[in-house]
């Protein structure tokens, strides 16, 4: 790697020097009840409350991904992982909320010019990005850059976010449109009112909304390629992210890191679930018990059991995935070792099914639990209902299995 990028005199001071990956857990952990107290009022909203957002500012939570160059902390990926699987222990929507604001900074990191992250990261380096990543509306060439229309749905993060990246179709003129990536500042955009409350079955306060953008200029520096989450093949010297900051994370072969999110997240929600449902155990009486609670009842300690033992495979398994990909990222920094599709698509499939093992844990405590754990505002009916959300997410879905064995087979076009 570029040894001067590594020791570049930051532009931006880190607002708390010498914080720890593991004081940032504890941090996120001390957090559990009061993300547990709000769960119905920031799912009414459809995000979280500035008192949370501004724990998060304060305790160093969105700056986990960020290069050191431009204030951030710059830890490995695993961190942001541990974090997130407290976070969604206390309340799942906001931990998606927040992870799809704070992620993206990571992607912007790798895959945008110099000059480009000068301007955007600017004096204080608070940034935070959504992102759909699913091209949308129109981009159209102009004098210095492009013009961007359009409305790009489920732009999870949007409320706390700073900036969005969005993706479009470009029709160079010659060949087959390219999909391209670009970044606007907050003031360039709306962020529609269609989510929170009943606007969605769960995940209701992830800030999922749309993001609406009319004419905007984006200047040319701010467009890359979208063509980032697959392999490191077109990066063979590099992404302006490794030779600016000196470290092979920012190489940034987007789905490999970006899958290991959701398994954190379903993970933290079975975790959530496991403690609501033991709760439960005392207070609902025992089929034909005589009068016992649950908490004697063999057939729930069987469900339990069941339910912890899949809840912490899917941990270990989103663990497995995400030091996997630093360490794709550390083969290539040291001896040009490519990250294949095929590559990506392993660490993909391990989180898609460390994320269905916490899903079908949820349903397990949430089927057996009891009549009152369907009722309205009862935290394990809202685990079960958030877990849906993931399984009707673009990435959750089977087909992915498919790739993978193309991939392997040399058939993947």
């Amino acid at each position: 790697m570029d040894a001067a990028a590594a020791m570049r005199t930051p532009r931006i001071a880190q607002p708390e020097p010498g914080l720890t990956p593991a004081v940032l857990v504890e941090r996120a952990r001390a957090l559990i009840p009061l993300l547990r107290e709000q769960q119905d009022e920031n799912d009414r909203r459809g995000y979280y409350s500035d008192e949370v957002h501004q724990a998060f500012l304060g305790g160093g939570f969105y700056r986990i991904l960020q290069p050191r160059l431009f204030g951030g902390y710059e830890f490995d990926y695993p961190a942001f992982i541990r974090v997130i699987l407290e976070l969604a222990r206390g309340h799942p929507a906001t931990a998606w909320c927040y992870t799809l604001a704070s992620s993206h900074v990571f992607l912007f990191a790798s895959h945008w010019p110099e000059q480009a992250q000068v301007e955007i990261f600017g004096e204080h380096g608070d940034v935070r990005v959504c992102q759909r990543a699913t091209p949308a509306g129109t981009i159209t060439p102009t004098d210095g850059g492009y013009v961007v229309d359009g409305v790009f749905g489920f732009a999870s993060g949007a409320p706390v976010a700073t900036h969005f990246i969005g993706s479009s179709m470009l029709d160079a003129g010659e060949g087959p449109a390219q999909a391209v990536s670009f970044i606007v500042p907050k003031e360039k955009y709306e962020v529609l009112p269609d989510w929170g409350g009943e606007a969605s079955l769960g995940m209701q306060g992830s800030g999922s909304n749309s993001i609406r953008l009319d004419q905007v200029f984006v200047p040319a520096h701010h467009v890359a390629s979208a063509d980032v989450m697959m392999s490191s093949l077109p990066f063979n010297d590099g992404t302006p992210g490794t030779r600016l900051h000196g470290n092979p994370m920012y190489v940034g072969v987007a789905a490999g890191a970006f899958l290991t999110e959701f398994g954190a997240i379903t993970t933290g929600t079975a975790r959530a679930a496991l403690e609501e449902y033991e709760r439960l155990l005392d207070i609902t009486p025992a089929p034909r018990g005589g009068g016992r609670v649950r908490r004697s009842d063999p057939e729930a300690w069987r469900v339990l059991g069941k339910a912890m033992n899949m809840t912490d495979a899917a941990e270990a398994v989103t663990l497995a995935a995400v030091h996997a990909y630093t360490e794709q990222c550390d083969r290539w920094a040291r001896d040009g070792t490519p990250i294949r599709p095929q590559d990506t698509l392993k660490l993909w499939g391990m989180s898609q099914e460390a994320s269905q093992l916490a899903c079908r844990a949820v349903d397990m405590l949430f089927e057996t639990a009891g009549p009152r754990a369907s009722l309205g505002g009862q935290r394990l009916q809202r685990y079960f209902r958030d877990i849906q959300m993931y399984r009707v997410h673009t990435t959750a879905q089977p087909s992915f299995a498919t790739l993978r064995a193309q991939a392997h087979l040399g058939q993947l076009g």
